[in-house]
């Protein structure tokens, strides 16, 4: 039998020494969640790995409370999350095993470049910050620290190795510092810039490029410092933290807010939470924006979640049975392009209809995708 209930979360600090006396190192932020009582009873929490992962693989969630510490084995683990059955609610947060990772430490994790704009820094000079951080940091949790710049929408995916050093180049730059940084799996609830970059007060537009130890390029961006300020987030925007309410099929999804004060939200029966996108689209928006995430979308959307898009799409009759079996036949890849661009071409209802059913499919992604 399933709920009302109010839930909210925020992002706590590690206790790093606790994890490693227990031979874990952190894999994802820890959430502090609190609801009442069997009010949820499942979680998934964001990973960042770039390849299949398996329960014997060393990746689970620790449950923290007044009680003490324990591991819990996850139910199953997706391109994009680890499900796990929560008995109640404290704090949660995703761990490897240390001697595991520590086999696998050259292996790349998804992480995300951060762009914030400072258009007075001084009376001469403007001022571009950059954050290098694992996907799996809930980008709103950045956002509210960062209250006197302004936030880019850039393509922020890329692939980084932890203990690795990174550069930046600008050729617009006045100055770029530090000269290079390492890169390290910082989960909050703080989060301090990786690089500065100074530009003279007339430069509208720049190129910033990162860099690997090798100075081979791991991620580049043609910034338009003369476009109209990003939207600041409000209180109630959404963060990326789906749960499943007792006796309940569907997801919710919890609202983020600034680390001192915990966000709510209320989970319903069976009900689906905020938009997790994060967007209040403006009619004839969808398209462009659809166009502008094609390829990541393509690149990065599983099977799972290209099935149940189909789904929803033939319920709302944006696209017929045979369109659904044709697509259905493709291979992955094949399967997310063909899905994407027939959608596109069908105006911007459907757009809108993919965008929202995708909100709740995998909100996550949705959330990482349409920034």
């Amino acid at each position: 039998m399933s709920r009302e209930g109010k839930l909210s979360f925020r992002v706590v600090q590690w206790d790093e020494q606790l994890l490693q006396a227990a031979g874990k190192v952190p894999a994802g932020p820890l959430f502090d969640i609190k609801c009442p009582e069997d009010a949820v009873s499942q979680l998934h929490l964001p990973h960042c790995e770039t390849t299949p992962v398996l329960p014997s693989d060393g990746l689970s969630v620790v449950h923290i409370s007044d009680h003490g510490m324990s591991i819990l084995d996850p139910q199953e683990i997706t391109e994009t999350h680890v499900v796990v059955d929560v008995p109640h609610l404290s704090a949660f947060g995703l761990v490897w095993d240390l001697i595991k990772r520590f086999l696998n430490i050259q292996k790349p994790i998804s992480a995300q470049v951060l762009l914030f704009h400072q258009r007075t820094y001084t009376k001469l000079l403007r001022k571009l910050t950059v954050f290098l951080l694992p996907e799996n940091v809930p980008l709103q949790e950045v956002k509210v620290q960062r209250e006197n710049t302004e936030y880019i929408e850039v393509p922020s995916i890329c692939q980084l190795i932890k203990g690795h050093t990174y550069s930046l180049d600008c050729p617009e730059a006045c100055k770029i510092q530090p000269v290079s940084a390492l890169f390290d799996l910082k989960y909050g609830p703080n989060y301090h810039p990786t690089f500065e970059i100074r530009l003279n007060l007339s430069t509208e537009e720049a190129t910033v490029t990162v860099q690997d130890q090798e100075k081979k390029l791991v991620w580049e961006y043609h910034v338009d410092l003369t476009a109209a300020p990003s939207t600041q987030p409000q209180a109630d925007e959404p963060a990326l933290l789906p749960v499943r309410t007792e006796g309940g099929s569907d997801s919710s999804s919890a609202s983020g807010s600034a680390p001192t004060e915990p966000a709510s939200v209320h989970v319903a029966a069976g009900g689906g939470g905020p938009d997790p996108s994060g967007q209040n689209l403006q009619r004839g928006d969808e398209e462009r924006r659809l166009f502008s995430v094609r390829k990541e979308f393509i690149e990065r959307v599983s099977n799972s979640v290209l099935k149940d898009l189909l789904d929803v799409l033939l319920e709302n009759r944006v696209i017929n049975s045979g369109e659904m079996e044709s697509i259905q036949a493709l291979p992955r890849a094949d399967k997310a392009r063909e899905l994407i661009d027939s959608v596109r071409r069908k105006g911007n209802r459907a757009c809108r209809i993919l965008i929202h059913s995708f909100s709740k499919v995998d909100p996550f992604l949705c959330s990482s995708l349409l920034k």
